[in-house]
């Protein structure tokens, strides 16, 4: 039998990738970020932020969706340059005839080869899609779990902020505790009514009520961190102490260079581009369709009828040109050309979007890093002044409302500060990921410029 070398050394050429049984034999899965290995035990030592996130990332299903979806999309871009190839089919048949005259059997064989030559760009705009659309899911998983880094960093701040609050509520009610006791004493001997002593008692049951309820906010908020971390709200989570503020939290950079740095790195944005690319391929797709295409096709065949052996080789090329589709391939263009505008409304909309975003996070962490030095000078001052107020009513000046007044402002500032050290870790943790840059390097920097 005689073979034809060039066109069967082509078909061969594909046979060791199938025969290899390679998982990703066109490394499609290249352009995708590997995932880091997981250990999602709670670990028994205090969460530090760090650790707080591993376990988020490593926990939250919508992890795990977003990597399947885009292996997913590699698997479709190594379908699309599996096109390029050509393909190779054996058939084996075996029919037995009976009728009145006679009984035989028929058995044939086929090996068939086929090879698209030339289709006019639609292999070219397939792959050009099937490439824009994993480019589309890399950038979607960034920006996923970037989504969730933010997330379980605004827990943990928020578990932190509350276990601060039950400091504060407990400072708050020793301070009450000891002005009742001064209220109680000067009334024993006389030098105060007992409308001081009802009111201090009345400011120390409200202080202690505060505590009640900043204890159970804090209860509430380890719970939901338990959640975000992947387990039940019931199990006992530890927190390590927040490292320290820096000494600088001067924030002054210039928000125009930040957008413009943001509206290059957001994965969102990113993501969208290659949508729109995808929707560029569909377009060129589309009108490729209605275009001619020619294919190469062959091979040996094999036939026994009634013990007469028959043998052959076949070769040919078949060229097919599209007359008429009903239309069909006008209306594809069209279709494929509005998806084409949808996805270009869509990028412009994501950027003005990413724009407002780091907009926002840029005013609302200089207004937070201004509060939180303000916010400070108040806290330091209300203790002077709460300080210096209950020294003068032990030494019988002043009245038991200026103690309860400066205990009260003492107390809101704290408070205020708490909220200011929140709103300062938040935002700047938002700042970030509205400039597609949330990653631990911030955290790293946190720790490293909060030492002293």
């Amino acid at each position: 039998m005689r073979i034809l070398p060039v066109f069967w050394l082509l078909t061969a050429a594909a046979l060791p990738v199938q025969a290899a049984g390679l998982d990703d034999p066109f490394a499609t899965r290249a352009a995708l970020p590997s995932p880091a290995p997981c250990a999602t035990p709670l670990p028994a030592t205090a969460l530090s932020a760090v650790d707080v996130v591993d376990l988020a990332l490593c926990n939250h299903p919508q992890t795990r969706e977003v990597w399947a979806a885009a292996r997913a999309q590699a698997a479709l871009v190594g379908v699309a340059q599996a096109l390029w190839l050509p393909s190779l089919n054996g058939t084996l048949n075996a029919t037995r005839y009976d009728d009145q005259n006679s009984a035989y059997s028929r058995r044939s064989a086929t090996l068939n080869a086929a090879w698209l030559l030339y289709d006019f760009g639609q292999r070219s705009a397939n792959v050009d899609n099937a490439q824009a659309l994993l480019a589309a899911a890399a950038a979607t998983q960034d920006a996923t779990v970037q989504a969730l880094f933010l997330a379980a960093l605004q827990s943990y701040y928020t578990a932190q902020a509350t276990r601060a609050a039950v400091a504060s509520a407990l400072e708050a009610e020793r301070a009450a505790r000891e002005a009742h006791a001064a209220a109680h004493a000067r009334y024993e001997i006389g030098v105060a009514t007992p409308a001081d002593r009802l009111q201090a008692q009345t400011a120390w049951s409200q202080a202690t009520l505060n505590r009640i309820r900043a204890e159970g906010d804090a209860r509430n908020a380890l719970g939901t961190l338990a959640y975000a971390l992947g387990f039940a709200a019931s199990q006992p989570v530890q927190l390590a102490a927040m490292p320290a503020l820096p000494n600088d939290l001067a924030f002054q950079k210039d928000v125009a260079a930040l957008i413009a740095e943001a509206q290059a790195r957001r994965p969102d944005l990113k993501a969208a581009e290659a949508q729109f690319k995808a929707a560029e391929a569909m377009v060129e797709l589309a009108r490729a369709q209605g275009r001619p295409t020619l294919a190469l096709a062959g091979g040996p065949w094999w036939q026994d009828t009634a013990g007469t052996t028959l043998r052959g080789n076949t070769l040919g090329l078949t060229l097919n040109v599209p007359l008429f589709s009903g239309f069909d391939t006008t209306y594809r263009v069209q279709v494929a050309a509005a998806q084409r505008e949808v996805r270009a409304a869509q990028r412009e909309r994501i950027r003005n979007q990413v724009a407002l975003d780091v907009w926002r996070a840029y005013q609302s962490l200089t207004t937070a890093s201004q509060s939180l030095k303000t916010a400070a000078d108040m806290v330091a001052s209300a203790e002077q002044s709460a300080a210096v107020v209950l020294g003068r009513y032990k030494a019988g000046l002043g009245t038991v409302l200026d103690v309860l007044s400066a205990q009260s402002v003492l107390a809101s500032a704290r408070q205020q500060r708490i909220q200011a050290e929140l709103d300062w870790h938040v935002y700047r943790a938002t700042l970030a990921q509205a400039m597609g840059a949330l990653d631990y390097s911030l955290l790293l920097q946190t720790a490293a410029e909060g030492r002293p």
